[in-house]
């Protein structure tokens, strides 16, 4: 047996000196005020992970509450853009300090700390793990009710930093309705199980497109599979939303704020519950 580094998070032994992944949870910045942390999560790339994270930010905004988005997808950044925000985020003595939507949502994202949000973040994973660390760490997260986390698709480093240093409160898992979607998502959840982190339900994008004439659904990718996973792993379908060309026109104008859509508004309650 191999001498032991003392770094459980990358060690598959069950030692007696093993820690639990709580063990390795860091505190924010000291004049952070976060009260939930959500995950948003999917087995693969593609179905609408970030455009989930930016509607429930704008969703528990409108109820209300004080939001925070970290975007956790480090090489492929997309939530500035969704909210239209393309300043550089600064910072003073104290730390660094998230830009604000127009409706007040604070943001931060690798995007605006590079010279041009166009140039490639060529990084190692243990590199991109890090950063998302200091966006927790190093950034100050004044009076959040709530922060949506968008992650990277996959199990890998960014997703299990994230469970391991954030105090996650619970996570929504994104699908889309293929067949092939029901394995990527049941991967996500039984990574969220292994780190003990709940798991609030699962949103399915691009389920259908509505007719503009006769208000028939389409099933564009066919017959959902998403409730088959959701029912083997006792979790709920929180939302099914459709594919909508005016979200994708409010996307990308930088305008996700003003679309009107509430597809998302079970999520929303099942994420306003935390603070019950």
């Amino acid at each position: 047996m191999s001498e032991c580094s003392h770094d459980c998070g990358s060690c598959s032994q069950s030692c007696s000196s093993r820690k639990n992944p709580a063990d390795f949870h860091e505190a924010p910045h000291a004049m952070s005020n976060i009260k939930k942390v959500i995950g948003i999560v999917s087995g693969k790339g593609g179905v609408g992970k970030s455009m989930t994270s930016a509607l429930m930010a704008v969703e528990m905004r409108r109820r209300g509450y004080q939001v925070g988005v970290l975007d956790g997808d480090i090489t492929g950044p997309s939530i500035p853009k969704l909210f239209g925000i393309h300043g550089r985020a600064m910072g003073d003595e104290n730390g660094l300090w998230p830009i604000k939507s127009r409706t007040g949502i604070d943001v931060m994202s690798v995007n605006l700390l590079l010279p041009n949000e166009e140039d490639p973040v060529v990084w190692r994973g243990p590199v991109i793990a890090g950063a998302v660390k200091q966006f927790w760490q190093e950034v100050i997260w004044k009076d959040v009710d709530f922060m949506f986390v968008d992650m990277p698709p996959g199990t890998g480093d960014v997703p299990l930093t994230v469970f391991q240093t954030l105090p996650v409160d619970g996570i929504i898992v994104v699908a889309s309705p293929q067949e092939l979607v029901s394995m990527i998502v049941a991967k996500a959840v039984k990574m969220a199980q292994m780190m003990n982190i709940p798991i609030l339900g699962i949103v399915e994008n691009m389920s259908y497109i509505e007719c503009p004439d006769c208000g028939k659904q389409i099933k564009v990718f066919g017959e959902s599979h998403v409730e088959e996973v959701a029912e083997k792993y006792h979790i709920p379908v929180l939302a099914k939303c459709p594919i909508d060309p005016k979200l994708a026109e409010c996307a990308d104008n930088g305008m996700i704020e003003s679309y009107p859509g509430q597809y998302l508004n079970a999520a929303a309650d099942a994420v306003q519950a935390l603070l019950k």
